[in-house]
């Protein structure tokens, strides 16, 4: 019986999909593999090269397309266009151009020509049939294996590791849509196919303004929430009908499906900002838990070695492909030495030379449509799996994590009434406090009450490193000039990267170029109508945040202890008199009010009440200190 068939082989690719994470766990400590690579080779090994266990039928054939189609919707649900089109305030004309999202576009352009050049190159020795198809797939970079990477260095959200982001985004759209255009000519040929393409183009613009358009609609908004919960999960109903909708639309439209797919996820990807919410992980569980594994699974399982060994091109190919991965991101990359170092440089290159799903993909399609040989796509396969494995690995030995200190210490940013207040109450706390200002009496004033201090003009960055900046652990800053405190608080979280960076500010449009920083903002006028409402309507619960006692404080920390993510808030039994009041997730705007079924995420922000030493040993203990 054919279904009974397909069922014995998608029960082994479940096996492996299982068994593959678990193993590459059991291995961390002699090799580190992204987990994709081990679902390639898993199908290596049980496929067609291997041991032959996998029978292909339409319907499991059916299950890796929908996974590669699926692939391609995360693809464009990871771009941030909102990030690409605010580069951030810059302090002259002049350094507009280091910005990262200028360098990132310079070295993209660098290696789409580079990519070229090489693809023609191999054309003309023979080894290739299609020179723009090759030098295109040479172009991507995996944008799986950059973000984790960035992520796991704590680099996401400095300048470089945006530099690097927004590098890996454009690498991941523009080929993608060049990809789709290329196909679609060498398939349908010019004619009026090419219109179509263009079509499909101003049917996304358009839909991506509806749908930001519906989700701004209040009305819009409270029946999608009612109806996402339980057995309606409207949300994810509407995104699967989505993705098929765009594919149906593409294949209709004669342009490449996956195209339709990584459409469908940048219209989601726009219409919800920048924030990743709930919804976000239940795409990412339906898709890494199922269909993707069983994707990348056959990939391996379709490996032809046979194919690959037997041809001398082919063979030559693949370590050819391998060093040209590195020179057409290598060499481009030391435009980024305008910014950063030499070894920065370098070492991002290396990252951004990581190919993965993009490559595999343009693969696949030019096999199925005879536009490259089995031996030509194994060998684009051999490149995905060396470079996506290696990449990470150069980068990190390039650039080796900096051992620093444990951050400690607050530097604030003015020497009046307010910024005075503010430091007795932090060295209450026992907080280091360092002054920064000009006037030379406020600043020995404080230096007698027991603060640090440094004279200097606060917008330099020589001014900032002789305060500490490189060893605190956040920044205040209320002078009373918008552009110096743009200035420094730009400073602080690009050059110095300190964790937490907090700016009085008044007027909407410093507030909002602060707020694109990753700045916390305070409005004097908002703090005091929220106080004075507070003492109205909540005066005990405002007495607990003013007044100090020995025996009651409120504390702040990150949910980073493994053992506690994903476990009920019941189950957390924290130390002494210590309690919960709030938890702040990200990528939700609201606060957590949490009950005992709250299930905890890596990431939260955890708002505890109690006396100071069971803060102290619950702070640890939730920070997995």
């Amino acid at each position: 019986m054919a279904n009974h068939e397909a069922f014995q082989s998608l029960l082994l690719l479940m096996l492996l999909a299982v068994a593959v994470p678990l193993v590459i766990r059991r291995l961390g400590g002699i090799v580190r593999l992204p987990i994709v690579v081990g679902e390639i080779i898993a199908g290596i090994l049980v496929g067609r090269s291997g041991l032959n266990l996998v029978h292909e039928t339409p319907s499991l054939s059916f299950l890796a397309d929908f996974g590669f189609i699926f692939l391609m919707f995360l693809s464009g649900l990871e771009l941030d266009f909102a990030g690409l089109r605010s580069p951030g305030p810059r302090r002259d004309q002049q350094s507009r151009w280091c910005q990262p999202v200028w360098l990132a576009t310079a070295n993209f352009s660098l290696t789409l020509l580079l990519a070229m050049g090489i693809g023609f190159v191999l054309w003309q020795a023979g080894m290739t049939r299609n020179p723009l198809l090759v030098g295109l797939i040479l172009s991507t970079t995996s944008l799986g294996i950059v973000v984790p990477v960035l992520k796991e260095r704590e680099l996401i959200g400095s300048s470089y590791g945006q530099c690097l982001l927004f590098a890996a985004l454009i690498s991941d759209f523009v080929p993608m849509l060049l990809l789709g255009l290329l196909i679609s000519v060498l398939t349908k040929g010019f004619s009026w196919n090419l219109l179509l393409f263009i079509l499909l183009l101003v049917i996304f613009v358009a839909a991506s303004k509806v749908s930001r358009w519906a989700n701004r609609h209040a009305l819009t908004r409270r029946i999608v929430e009612e109806l996402s919960y339980a057995t309606a999960q409207i949300r994810v109903r509407g995104t699967f009908a989505l993705i098929v909708l765009w594919v149906v639309l593409a294949g209709s439209l004669g342009v490449e499906v996956i195209l339709g797919a990584f459409m469908a996820g940048a219209i989601i990807a726009q219409s919800r900002g920048r924030a990743r919410g709930h919804f976000e992980e239940q795409l990412d569980a339906i898709g890494y838990g199922f269909f993707i594994p069983l994707f990348f699974i056959m990939v391996g399982a379709r490996f032809d070695l046979a194919a690959l060994s037997g041809s001398t091109r082919a063979l030559w190919l693949a370590p050819t492909l391998i060093a040209a991965s590195y020179v057409v991101n290598v060499l481009p990359s030391l435009c980024l030495r305008a910014r950063f170092s030499w070894r920065e440089s370098i070492a991002g290159g290396f990252l951004l030379a990581s190919r993965l799903s993009l490559a595999i993909a343009a693969a696949a399609i030019a096999f199925e449509l005879g536009l490259i040989t089995s031996g030509t796509n194994s060998a684009i396969i051999l490149v995905a799996i060396v470079t996506c494995t290696a990449s990470p690995v150069l980068f990190n030995r390039l650039l080796p994590p900096k051992v620093d200190a444990k951050r400690k210490g607050v530097i604030v940013l003015g020497t009046d009434f307010l910024a005075e207040l503010l430091g007795k109450r932090l060295l209450q706390d026992g907080e280091p406090v360092t002054f920064i200002g000009r006037d030379n009496a406020r600043l020995e004033k404080l230096r007698q009450a027991g603060f640090r201090v440094v004279a200097g003009p606060p917008d330099d960055e020589e001014t900032l490193r002789r305060a500490g900046a490189a060893q605190v652990r956040a920044l205040v800053a209320l002078s009373n000039d918008p552009e110096i405190v743009l200035r420094v608080c730009r400073d602080a979280r690009q050059r110095f990267t300190i964790p937490s960076v907090v700016a009085r500010a008044e007027l909407s449009e410093q507030v909002r170029r602060l707020q694109a920083l990753d700045v916390r903002v305070v409005q004097p006028a908002m703090a005091m109508t929220l106080a004075l409402e507070g003492a109205l309507h909540f005066p005990a619960a405002l007495s607990l945040l003013t007044e100090r006692s020995d025996e009651f404080e409120l504390a702040e920390v990150s949910l980073s202890n493994a053992g506690l993510v994903h476990r009920p808030l019941r189950q957390l039994h924290l130390p002494g008199q210590a309690l919960v009041l709030g938890v702040r997730r990200q990528g939700e705007a609201e606060l957590v009010v949490p009950n005992g079924d709250t299930i905890l995420r890596h990431g939260d922000i955890l708002m505890l009440c109690g006396n100071p030493q069971a803060l102290a040993a619950a702070t640890r203990w939730i920070a997995g200190e």
